[in-house]
């Protein structure tokens, strides 16, 4: 398999495991979200300990964590990672699966903003076109709910900015992955112990099933993570973007025809104007791409010896 393919292959794997989470967070109920998001922690830093034994790559978590600036970069990245766990988690078990897909839909947008006031990153006109209209789209959508989407509003925040924490440390996916799960894996140990302590706790209390499902999170975390970074080592950053939309696509098809939540003609509205500013946003960046490539391909060829 070409390296093209296997990028592509890896990232619509990644992004339709993203997908199914709707259906899997469920399975870990009669837990919280809070028990969920702290076994997810700690089962994740035991299997991705695990890989890097196997591929051994501690000389890349050794190497990160003898860097203060790293270190401190990537722990606010576990807490906004831990803290988009946790948002998605409620959201998927109080039956609001529509709105965290909104989230996810919302994401690019919030992510080209943050360039702009983290980075001084400047937007194309067509860029600032779809930025003004998801912002109709929010406003359209509050109407609907009678409040802001704070869901999907925190989940595009958290992630956004745990993309700029990433961007500002250069770890590879694994360790990275490693580090901030160990910087945040006392708290969630201890989280652990509280509710367990408090008999609120259901590892050992709801059957070998139920703790089996528990110890998976750390499979189901890890895993497209791992085959996101495959892709994006491998396929172009368009087409990265484009496959990015079967998350939110996959998880509103989920909330609408498996948990049958309500979609009343204003939310669909909204919804409507949020995929037309993601049309703008994505036939801008595809056009920058391709006049980006010609550029290249015009560009005279030097020979080095």
């Amino acid at each position: 398999m070409d390296e093209r393919r296997l990028g592509v292959f890896s990232g619509l794997g990644a992004y339709a495991l993203w997908g199914l989470f709707p259906l899997y967070f469920p399975l870990l109920e009669p837990a919280g979200g809070l028990e969920i998001v702290a076994h997810r922690v700690l089962w994740s830093l035991l299997f991705v300990g695990i890989l890097l034994t196997v591929v051994r790559r501690w000389g890349h978590v050794r190497a990160a964590a003898r860097n203060p600036r790293s270190l401190l970069v990537l722990a606010g990245a576990a807490v906004l990672i831990a803290a988009n766990w946790l948002i998605f988690v409620y959201g998927v078990n109080s039956g609001q699966v529509v709105e965290t897909s909104l989230g996810y839909f919302i994401n690019p947008l919030v992510s080209v903003l943050l360039g702009v006031v983290v980075f001084s990153e400047r937007l194309r006109p067509l860029q600032w076109v779809a930025v003004g209209v998801a912002a109709v789209a929010v406003l359209v959508l509050t109407l609907d709910y009678g409040r802001p989407p704070w869901i999907a509003l925190s989940l595009a925040a958290t992630f956004g900015l745990y993309g700029v924490m990433k961007k500002l440390v250069a770890v590879e996916a694994a360790p990275g992955l490693f580090l901030e799960t160990a910087l945040v894996a006392v708290p969630a140990a201890v989280t652990l112990g509280v509710l367990h302590g408090g008999g609120e706790g259901t590892f050992a209390n709801a059957g070998a099933g139920h703790a089996l499902l528990l110890m998976s999170s750390g499979v189901a975390t890890a895993v497209p993570l791992l085959l996101f970074a495959t892709a994006a080592r491998r396929i172009p950053l368009s087409t990265v973007g484009l496959l990015q939309y079967l998350t939110p696509l996959m998880q509103l098809a989920i909330g609408v025809f498996v948990y049958d939540e309500p979609m009343p003609p204003a939310r669909l509205a909204g919804f409507v104007i949020v995929w037309v500013a993601l049309a703008v946003f994505t036939a801008d960046m595809l056009r920058h791409a391709r006049a980006g490539a010609r550029r290249t391909s015009r560009d005279p060829v030097v020979v080095t010896p």
